[in-house]
């Protein structure tokens, strides 16, 4: 079985290629040619018979994930099954599951039978509960198979893309210590990777047997997301040597990838400054060939808990403007409980008015027109027009409804003396006397 990267270097248009395309609304020789050169792919495990094939990267319209799963404090399935339906529901293009409690593989199962939308996971999480669940073991003491198989019972179940720490080096390690850092690794498969190596005194699995790596993810036709296991966690960790030692290798490994047929996005920061935002996405692209990037946030001030949906919106529309192509969503409960189904809702539709702000200043086709529809909507004062443009309709409909208003009337902001009844009374007049 040929690759969906392996086909377009052939000049082949595939299926998956032109229902990918048609979502964008470019022409199906775009998607081919940027997979080829490497600032596209698509997200879709050859398993996954009824998932809707995800294209990621420059182009197209920014893409908002997603994360749910259970924690070992929550491990209710029927709550992470109403998150990703109200996720999907409000915008989400892809989910991933991230759990850590409770029965991961029926959880994990039962999500990706629950909606067509991209899946992701990071599985060295199953790896290293398997260890402690199944085997006994402590999570140092995972063998190499140990990880593998986790990859490869994610792989089956239909995973379209998998977050891999293969840049979690013991070099990396020991340039973050050189140096010095405020939160070390923030990453929970990083954490686990620098315990692995700390404990075994070896290098890191993913990163010394990335060919093997490689062998798994092509037979699925997944996409690896190279995952940023150095990570800022803190705004004064940024853009620091660890982080950038951690892009290098990253960028080399993008190439090892792509030379046998494997589709590769870059995942990035994390908290980053406001001035340092472009930067981390110019680095990105140059060390890493134009791949993907896919982002976490970045948040931009630490200080705002309850409100970090805020702060990675901004920060994400800045990335996505200077050219990140995914945004992770982070939600209001970030750094103080697993989220909740309404917090869900509010992160996502944060990072959609981040995706679609940088739309519109990256020139992403039918981005403007969105707006230029609402502006017409809102001067004819037409209320079910502009809920159906509005990115969380509900919501809309809702506070226009609290108000008290007819329908057809002023919001109650000017009420007599709404701007647009004024100047319709004004051009009426003016058109009457010539």
């Amino acid at each position: 079985m040929k690759t969906q990267l392996e086909l377009a270097r052939q000049g082949i248009i595939t299926d998956m290629m032109r229902e990918a395309a048609a979502a964008e609304g470019v022409p199906a020789e775009t998607i081919r040619d940027g997979i080829i050169d490497g600032t596209i792919i698509i997200c879709h495990n050859v398993k996954r018979v009824s998932g809707i094939p995800l294209a990621v990267g420059k182009g197209l319209r920014t893409k908002v994930n997603a994360n749910i799963g259970t924690s070992a404090d929550d491990t209710d399935i029927s709550k992470e099954l109403e998150k990703a339906r109200v996720a999907v529901k409000h915008g989400a293009d892809a989910l991933m599951d991230l759990s850590t409690g409770g029965p991961v593989d029926e959880i994990r199962r039962a999500i990706i039978a629950e909606t067509r939308a991209c899946i992701g996971t990071v599985p060295l999480y199953q790896a290293a509960l398997d260890a402690v669940r199944t085997k006994k073991k402590a999570i140092v003491d995972m063998t190499v198979d140990d990880i593998f198989a986790g990859i490869v019972k994610h792989a089956e179940d239909g995973v379209d893309f998998i977050t891999v720490h293969c840049g979690v080096t013991r070099s990396t390690v020991e340039r973050m210590q050189n140096e010095g850092r405020l939160m070390d690794v923030v990453s929970r498969g990083g954490a686990f990777t620098v315990e692995w190596m700390a404990y075994n005194n070896k290098e890191n699995p993913l990163f010394e047997h990335f060919d093997r790596l490689l062998e798994i993810v092509k037979a699925y036709d997944m996409t690896l997301s190279l995952g940023d296991g150095f990570r800022p966690g803190c705004l004064a960790d940024a853009t620091d040597r660890a982080q950038i030692h951690e892009l290098i290798l990253l960028g080399e490994l993008t190439q090892r990838a792509r030379e046998v047929g494997v589709q590769v996005m870059i995942e990035g920061p994390g908290h980053v400054p406001l001035h340092q935002i472009e930067a981390n996405i110019i680095l990105q692209k140059r060390l890493c060939h134009g791949a993907p990037f896919y982002v976490l946030g970045p948040l931009v001030t630490d200080i705002a808990p309850g409100y970090d949906h805020i702060t990675c919106a901004i920060g994400g529309a800045i990335a996505a403007a200077a050219g990140a192509d995914f945004l992770c969503y982070v939600t209001p409960s970030e750094h103080l409980r697993l989220p909740t189904v309404e917090d869900v809702r509010d992160g996502v539709i944060a990072s959609r008015i981040a995706a679609h702000a940088a739309d519109i200043a990256k020139g992403v086709k039918g981005a403007m027109e969105k707006d230029i529809a609402m502006a017409k909507c809102r001067k004819k004062l037409d209320w079910e027009g502009q809920f159906a443009l509005s990115l969380d309709p509900d919501k809309a409909r809702q506070l226009r409804a609290e108000s008290g208003v007819a329908d057809h009337g002023a919001c109650t902001m000017c009420g007599e003396f709404c701007a647009y009844k004024v100047m319709d009374d004004a051009m009426e007049r003016k058109a009457a006397h010539g």
